[in-house]
């Protein structure tokens, strides 16, 4: 037996025996998501039980150094947790922009005060994370952005507004892009910089999106005052760790395309439509987009473990996470439309308890946002024409 095998069996033994069955079956409301954070609440004894276990273990990210919180595993075995992990039903024990986007990013620019101070607190869930990137005049356009950060002795002043801050009335912290040189060049005199959200001059908004919820907010900025010591890199070429930032929140946003989400598309559309004699759904079309979409939806799983065996080696593209983030974000637009079409007149439901408040409409509805947030489909299919076809401009 290899060591890879020995430790996938040792993989499958632990999860098997830590995993509380409630955390393997599939999500179905925000509650049963832990965000983490200083006002930490489970939704359920077996979600704490779970996140503890995990964390304990390193798990909440297995792929960081132990001495960041981590499980020190290498990328062929942090790739076992996570089949072994979908294999069980597992649901992830801590979502986190500190762990999907900021961690990343400190851990390649971050100073070793930085590493110590902040990565730790991720992966233990203590501190829950915003992203402060788009303004009201930047959005596909960010590096317009022009919230500015002026030198006062050891301290930046921050003064703007950000918009689309996702679950900024709930962080407790933010990684924020300022503009702290005024004459440089677009790109240029941009910082990258972290600061709590208690700090005196911050406040939000929330922003009403069609479905009648949103995670997003406006984020106001009045007079805040930053160590220096908080910025990520260089002052000024803060755009460096935002790009490689992006990179990471786009294979993120890509992810909500893979499989694995919920129950199978044809459980969930049986509910509604029921089955023929042969077990098979009644609706002949529906099944048949079902099978293109899980097709589909197969085929990004095996893309997106390819680019992680190619980052393994260094052979990756830097725009492939576009490619990915676009045709991510069209399959759980996909999925959305099929659940729509298989729930019938059902799924119209808006307020009942039946429908859980129209949960289903509310979700459909809310994954138009995929074709924005995180940069829009239009710039992700510039960018791979550009980058990955070198296609000649406009």
């Amino acid at each position: 037996m290899s060591d890879m095998e020995k430790f996938r069996g040792e993989t499958r033994a632990w999860l098997e025996a830590n995993c509380p069955p409630e955390m393997r079956r599939p999500m179905t409301s925000d509650e049963d998501t832990f965000w983490g954070g200083r006002n930490t609440k489970f939704s359920s004894e077996p979600q704490r039980v779970w996140f503890e276990r995990m964390r304990d273990k390193g798990w909440t990210v297995p792929h960081w150094p132990k001495e960041y919180g981590g499980g020190g595993l290498d990328p062929e075995q942090t790739k076992i947790v996570r089949q072994e992990m979908a294999a069980l039903g597992a649901r992830q024990p801590l979502v986190s922009f500190g762990i999907s986007m900021l961690g990343p990013a400190l851990l390649k620019y971050g100073t070793d005060a930085q590493k110590k101070e902040h990565l730790p607190k991720i992966a233990a869930g203590l501190i829950r994370w915003c992203q402060g990137y788009s303004e009201p005049n930047a959005g596909s356009d960010l590096a317009s952005l022009q919230t500015r950060a002026e030198s006062d002795g050891d301290e930046f002043v921050i003064n703007g507004q950000k918009i689309w801050t996702s679950y900024a009335n709930y962080a407790d912290w933010i990684f924020c892009l300022v503009r702290t040189d005024p004459t440089a060049k677009k790109h240029d005199g941009i910082s990258f910089i972290l600061f709590d959200m208690a700090s005196k001059g911050v406040s939000t908004k929330p922003i009403l999106l069609i479905s009648g919820r949103s995670p997003f907010c406006e984020t106001f900025f009045d007079n805040v005052r930053v160590p220096k010591a908080n910025v990520v890199g260089t002052i000024n070429r803060g755009w460096d760790v935002a790009k490689y930032l992006l990179q990471h929140e786009r294979a993120m946003i890509s992810g909500m395309g893979e499989r694995g989400v919920g129950r199978p598309l044809g459980q969930v559309a049986a509910d509604s439509v029921g089955t023929d004699e042969a077990g098979r759904l009644e609706d002949p079309m529906l099944r048949g987009q079902i099978a293109s979409f899980e097709i589909d939806e197969a085929a990004l799983a095996c893309a997106a473990e390819r680019a992680v065996d190619l980052a393994k080696v260094g052979q990756s593209h830097p725009a492939f996470s576009s490619a990915m983030k676009y045709y991510g974000t069209e399959l759980n637009k996909r999925r959305y439309e099929i659940l729509m079409s298989a729930g019938g007149i059902d799924a119209l439901e808006w307020e009942s308890p039946r429908s859980k408040q129209g949960a289903r409409p509310r979700a459909w509805l809310r994954t138009k946002a995929n074709s924005i947030e995180g940069g829009t489909s239009e710039v992700m299919l510039g960018i791979v024409a550009k980058r990955i076809l070198d296609l000649p401009g406009a």
